[in-house]
């Protein structure tokens, strides 16, 4: 499939990449943003068009001229110190209601695919030990955003119903790399700095996604000869627990890991006393996911754990000057 791919969120983390990719590879492309960037990706022709969920039509309609396919990549995440409700109003705006109108605006406009950037949280928030999920269970979004990206998901495939514009949906786990933020940021940091990490007693297994491999599989959903309509889950090969992501981010990084054995049952007592349950939760808790028919479908993912992880840490380092 050739032929201009729009990208929406272009100067976030995973719209950097992707539009890097696109760049180097001579694919046409055009970013769209909310603002312009003080810093656009180098290559990438940017279109700002405000709010998606507020954008005039005709906008949206400048936006998608000439497209073949749509990467859905712009929306909203879980913000800390938010009420239930502001955090409902504020996913459903920008994940479902823009999803919907950029999808209307799609089909309108004749684009042949339009892949979606979604994420496992749909499925809810742990996975039982030993199981993994797949595709086709059935969604038990926990928090508004799960639950906003579940609704998109819906808004965009009946948009699309009976057109030509052929839905496509990622799932996918936390996704790290250079330029990642948050949690995986945060806990890079504390490695690097030989902080006492009190994981040691941790007995999990996580997906994590490379933005590389995210990148490549979203690469060759829009290459592919067939579009390949449905849910997708993507994520690295290998599941991790969460000491060992710490002593492999360690290695990495080329200093030793420090890791104190403390009682699951202390650390989530000492998140509910805290008031940071769910990030202990995480930390804690198994997320695994069966991604082999995207394997099947692209092919094997090209980066490995450790080779996203030595990415990561080689940017963290200029980021540092180190």
């Amino acid at each position: 499939m050739s032929g201009m791919v729009v990208v929406t969120g272009a100067s976030g983390f995973v719209g950097r990449a992707l539009c890097a990719h696109l760049a180097a590879t001579g694919r046409p492309h055009r970013g769209v943003v909310r603002t312009l960037p003080a810093g656009a990706p180098q290559g990438t022709p940017l279109l700002a068009v405000g709010d998606l969920a507020a954008a005039p039509e005709e906008r949206l309609a400048a936006a998608l001229q000439g497209a073949v396919a749509v990467v859905h990549l712009a929306g909203r995440a879980h913000v800390l110190d938010e009420s239930q409700d502001e955090a409902g109003a504020a996913c459903r705006a920008a994940n479902v209601v823009a999803t919907e109108r950029l999808a209307t605006a799609a089909v309108r406009a004749g684009v042949e695919r339009f892949v979606f950037a979604s994420t496992v949280k749909v499925y809810g928030e742990a996975t039982l030990p030993g199981q993994r999920w797949r595709a086709g269970d059935p969604p038990a979004p926990r928090d508004a955003y799960a639950r906003s990206k579940a609704d998109a998901e819906r808004a965009l495939i009946a948009a699309c119903e009976g057109s030509a514009t052929t839905p496509v949906v990622l799932r996918m786990p936390l996704v790290y790399g250079p330029g990642a933020r948050a949690n995986f940021l945060a806990l890079l940091d504390a490695v690097a700095r030989r902080a006492l990490l009190p994981l040691a007693s941790i007995e999990n297994r996580r997906n994590l996604c490379y933005v590389g491999n995210l990148v490549h599989a979203i690469s060759a959903l829009l290459d592919g000869a067939e579009a390949a309509a449905g849910v997708w889950l993507v994520a690295d090969g290998e599941a991790v627990s969460t000491p060992e992501l710490v002593r492999r981010l360690a290695a990495a990084l080329g200093v030793a890991p420090r890791l104190l054995p403390v009682p699951v049952a202390l650390l989530q007592a000492a998140g509910r006393f805290s008031g940071r349950s769910g990030q202990i939760a995480r930390l804690c808790g198994s997320l695994e996911v069966d991604a082999s028919p995207l394997a099947r479908r692209v092919g094997p993912l090209p980066y490995t754990l450790d080779q996203g992880l030595a990415a990561t840490v080689n940017w963290w380092r200029a980021r540092h000057a180190i």
